[in-house]
């Protein structure tokens, strides 16, 4: 019963967040000017801003994977001697 509770207000909640969702403009306007005005002209200066957000995108995922590594190796563990014999084992 509590269960089901739970499931319905995280289900409520998601569907009120995903409603409520607003558009946004993905880049200040003066940015947006200078971008659209060097892809016109031939400048770089686009694949500047490109290569920027790339930047911003990557950083997190990289921190999280580092994290990651660290976390594995050192709480893995190491020389693991399974000695079960010939009993039986269930696993439920």
């Amino acid at each position: 019963m509590i269960n089901s509770v739970k499931l319905l207000l995280c289900t409520l909640c998601l569907g009120l967040l995903v409603l409520s969702a607003q558009p946004a403009a993905a880049q200040c306007a003066m940015c947006s000017a200078t971008a659209e005005a060097g892809v016109k002209d031939g400048n770089t200066e686009a694949n500047g801003l490109n290569n920027g957000i790339m930047y911003l995108l990557a950083a997190p995922y990289i921190a999280i994977a580092a994290v990651g590594i660290i976390w594995y190796k050192r709480f893995r563990r190491k020389d693991v001697d399974i000695n079960m014999g010939k009993e039986k084992f269930h696993l439920n």
